[in-house]
């Protein structure tokens, strides 16, 4: 699963959950679907991630997940306030969708985007971060949380 990037992941899960949607004539939640509620999130999940993007660049440090190593530790920025700002820009952006679509199967993408990221990607990433940049990685841990 490491093989492709977390946004690849989110597009086939989004993806598959509308075909899911479409099989069974796109059925409704009870309540949704909420546009204005769902453009709202599909617009917020954007910050983070570019925020943090901008901020590696400017870092001259690495974005891709599955690099070896790290030239820096990121702490600042969103990094003040979870761990892992893109990958829950990418779960928000599945739940946008979800909610602006309204039918109940597009709610497997979000959870799906949240399980691969929250069971592969990010224990590969910390374990590497933790190699590479030992006690001052476990204090970060220590002081901000995996999400929010």
């Amino acid at each position: 699963m490491l093989k492709l990037p977390p946004p690849i992941w989110t597009l086939i899960y989004i993806l598959l959950s509308a075909a899911l949607s479409w099989w069974l004539g796109w059925p409704k939640l009870p309540g949704l679907p909420l546009p204005p509620l769902g453009i709202a999130l599909v617009a917020i999940a954007f910050v983070s991630p570019v925020w943090a993007f901008i901020l590696f660049r400017r870092e001259d440090t690495e974005i891709e997940p599955t690099s070896p190593t790290n030239r820096k530790l990121v702490t600042s920025g969103p990094y003040r306030f979870t761990r892992n700002p893109m990958y829950l820009g990418l779960v928000l952006l599945a739940l946008g969708i979800a909610v602006w679509v309204g039918a109940w199967p597009m709610l497997i993408a979000p959870v799906a985007v949240f399980a691969t990221a929250n069971w592969v990607h990010i224990p590969f990433e910390e374990a590497k971060m933790r190699r590479q940049f030992g006690a001052a990685y476990d204090d970060y841990v220590t002081r901000v949380r995996r999400w929010v």
